[in-house]
């Protein structure tokens, strides 16, 4: 893989993604920042980008991309491909925070939710993975949560989502590893991004009502929440040593945070756990299984 790389990024318009997509230009990877309505609801922000870019001779390209729409995936795909030749590293960033009691969370809430943070990563992953297999490289980065892996009352569905993509992220480096492409997954803990703000609160209010002293526990966690959160900024260095760190030497998880919370215990055990699995079935070999080199923080 080069040194300098190809870089797409889901949900660049604000927050990790805009983040993502600043440090890694400075430092001289390509990067084909990606948002949801570029000409409309976005159109400051892509703005800003595009004038940054200008400003600062940065190699940042601006594409639209709905990570919930097949066709809007596949042709940025297209578009990043025609353009730079390749993809070097995929980084699946959109999503959003849903915030409730998990019966007050409507049906159609749910779908929304897994969508986009679950469902968009496997569209853009199927957009980008035919392209990787041929280059016999690549990388799939998954920007999970501590929540993917620890679960809060109020917080259910969107910790599902996360779950949901932490099984799939860890999937794909069994599947992937033999053909040189590498996933990863990076699990922020609170960080002081807009997701906080654009927060959606689970819309079933009569049921909410029905819980007594158990419903004012989604405020509380939400104060706690963005009260302790840190500088975004340290989850972009982390990004930026990932993905400079050499081919066959990335980790599988990795937990970015100020506080532990108890992620590099999960993440150890669940290691051994899985070593031991995929030993009794025989598929190591298969799989280019690393005993030694799965879990750490950043």
């Amino acid at each position: 893989m080069n040194s300098k790389q190809v870089v797409l990024i889901t949900g660049s318009s604000t927050g990790f993604g805009r983040l993502f997509t600043e440090t890694l230009a400075r430092k001289g990877h390509t990067v084909f920042a990606t948002m949801r309505a570029p000409g409309g609801r976005n159109a400051k922000n892509a703005s800003e980008i595009r004038a940054l870019a200008e400003k600062d001779g940065l190699l940042i390209h601006l594409l639209e991309l709905d990570v919930t729409d097949d066709a809007s995936v596949q042709t940025a795909v297209d578009t990043a491909i025609a353009k730079a030749g390749r993809i070097d590293v995929a980084i699946n960033n959109a999503g959003y925070y849903l915030s409730g009691l998990a019966e007050a969370v409507t049906t159609e809430q749910a779908q929304r939710l897994m969508d986009a943070n679950f469902f968009g990563s496997v569209r853009v992953n199927r957009a980008v993975l035919p392209h990787m297999r041929r280059q016999r490289s690549g990388v799939l980065m998954h920007i999970s949560s501590a929540a993917g892996r620890l679960v809060a009352p109020s917080m259910g569905l969107y910790c599902a989502s996360k779950f949901a993509l932490e099984a799939l992220a860890e999937s794909y480096s069994y599947e992937l590893a033999a053909q040189g492409i590498e996933s990863v997954i990076v699990e922020p803990g609170p960080y002081e991004t807009p997701v906080f703000g654009n927060t959606v609160k689970a819309a079933d209010e009569a049921r909410t009502n029905t819980y007594g002293a158990v419903k004012e526990i989604p405020a509380k966690l939400d104060a706690a929440l963005s009260t302790t959160a840190g500088n975004a900024q340290e989850v972009a260095d982390a990004v930026l040593k990932i993905i400079e760190t050499p081919a066959g030497e990335k980790q599988l998880r990795y937990f970015v945070s100020l506080a532990s919370l108890g992620l590099d215990e999960i993440n150890a055990l669940s290691h051994r756990v899985q070593t031991n699995l995929l030993e009794a079935f025989g598929l190591t070999a298969d799989t280019k299984f690393r005993k030694g080199n799965a879990v750490g923080s950043v």
